[in-house]
């Protein structure tokens, strides 16, 4: 009891060692995994959108910085005021890709970065408008305002933009490098856990084989144990029913054949005017006999001496005619295969087989009729019982008779099996393996 108190604590122990590192690793995981999403989502894609954004806004200052030029060139002779419209276009793209870049705008930017942004562009555009309201006036003062000061600031805002585009990909960069060093810890940490499950059920399998490994050698002594403890009860029991046998034979039948002999002799000495008295010693005489038939008969069951005088064949021959008188049921006897010569100890237990097989019958199947088939193979001898009644009910295949019938089949070496017959009824079948020479093998302890 305490070793199996001891091994399902073990286990149970062992179970949730294995669950407590499946949660701690499935903990650690799923936190990687959610710093892998977050850089995915608020770093590496916003700096994507946001590099477009600034893209977008950088075409838009280069655009600027043509349109400066276009209008900064007297040739075409166009006035500095006509290339108003086309600036308020490229405002409008560029505040709206100013608008929707300070929206997605990595958290890596500082405010100074973005107010530096804001407040340059408000200039710039509040440079230009002060210089068309210029060139209504005075355009050659107004081209030198776009040469000084609106050249100037659309550089510098090209400039900011530029710085913040490298700023982004030098972000992206160092996302991608943490996300591959995360993958890496990830796939390490899944190694180094499976290596651990390994290791952790190569130990739990290692004990639990040594164990059962050790349960298995005490079943397997037991056992052994136990058979060896059936055998010599059986063996004294054989033992006993000898000794009780002969005692009967020897002893009780010789006085009740003593005092048979005695009544006899008295009934000659008697007179002829004791008609009387002589039927008395008949009667007396008739009960002694009984009484004598009914001794031979119980020690002829104890041990059946027949065996050792005439052989198990001969025994079977007996022994089956007695059964039927005794019980009332009908027992069709075969024998193929030709003679079959057993030893002393293979016969008496063939022999106890069959007195427990056909008294089951008796007791148990309800059977009018049974059938006893005893067959000579190449190298055993089989040995057969069957009746025409209701077969073995299952608790019944532990009882004592059945128990016993097992253990001297294989104390000869034998097997023995409890079937179904074709009929529905019990068949017992139990075959013991034969020398060349018709001797019993004896099967190896």
């Amino acid at each position: 009891m305490e070793s199996k108190r001891s091994l399902s604590i073990r286990l149970f122990a062992g179970v949730f060692c294995s669950l407590l590192a499946l949660a701690v690793y499935a903990g650690y995981t799923t936190s990687q995994l959610r710093m892998l999403r977050r850089l995915q989502t608020e770093i590496i894609d916003r700096n994507r959108r946001d590099s477009l954004l600034l893209v977008r806004a950088q075409n838009a200052l280069n655009s600027l910085g043509l349109g400066m030029r276009d209008m900064l060139d007297e040739k075409d002779g166009y006035s500095l005021t006509a290339w108003r419209s086309q600036f308020q276009r490229i405002r409008v793209d560029l505040e709206d890709a100013i608008a929707l870049e300070s929206a997605v705008a990595p958290a890596r930017r500082t405010a100074e970065q973005a107010g530096y942004l804001a407040s340059s562009m408000a200039q710039f555009w509040d440079a230009l408008d002060r210089v068309f309201e210029l060139a209504a006036h005075d355009e050659a003062e107004a081209r030198v305002q776009v040469r000084l000061s609106l050249q100037a600031r659309q550089a510098a805002l090209s400039t900011a933009v530029s710085r913040l585009l490298v700023q982004n990909n030098e972000s992206e960069e160092q996302a991608v490098a943490d996300a591959q060093q995360i993958h890496a810890r990830v796939e390490r940490n899944l190694y180094v856990f499976l290596g651990a499950m390994l290791v952790l059920l190569a130990a739990v399998s290692t004990y639990i084989v040594r164990y059962n490994r050790r349960m298995f050698d005490r079943v397997t002594t037991m056992s052994n144990r136990r058979k060896e403890l059936a055998q010599q009860l059986i063996s004294m029991q054989e033992s006993t029913f000898r000794s009780i046998s002969r005692e009967l034979h020897d002893e009780f039948g010789q006085i009740l054949t003593a005092i048979g002999t005695m009544l006899h002799r008295a009934e000659k000495f008697a007179g002829e005017n004791a008609g009387g008295l002589r039927e008395e010693l008949r009667e007396v005489q008739a009960i002694v006999q009984d009484t004598l038939d009914k001794v031979r008969t119980l020690s002829q069951a104890l041990h059946p001496v027949i065996l050792e005088e005439v052989g198990f064949e001969s025994a079977v021959d007996t022994y089956i005619p007695v059964f039927e008188r005794r019980t009332g049921i009908t027992v069709q006897y075969t024998k193929t295969g030709g003679a079959c010569d057993v030893s002393g100890e293979v016969s008496i237990h063939l022999y106890r087989v069959l007195q427990e097989a056909l008294n089951n019958v008796a007791r148990h199947s309800g059977a009018a009729e049974a059938r006893v088939r005893l067959t000579r193979e190449a190298d055993s001898v089989m040995l057969e019982i069957e009746d025409q009644g209701g077969g073995f009910v299952e608790p019944a295949r532990t009882g004592l008779g059945l128990v016993s019938m097992r253990e001297r089949a294989e104390m000869i070496g034998g097997g023995i099996e409890f079937l179904k017959g074709d009929g529905g009824g019990a068949l017992v079948r139990v075959r013991v393996p034969m020398g060349k020479e018709g001797s019993h093998v004896l099967a190896a302890s």
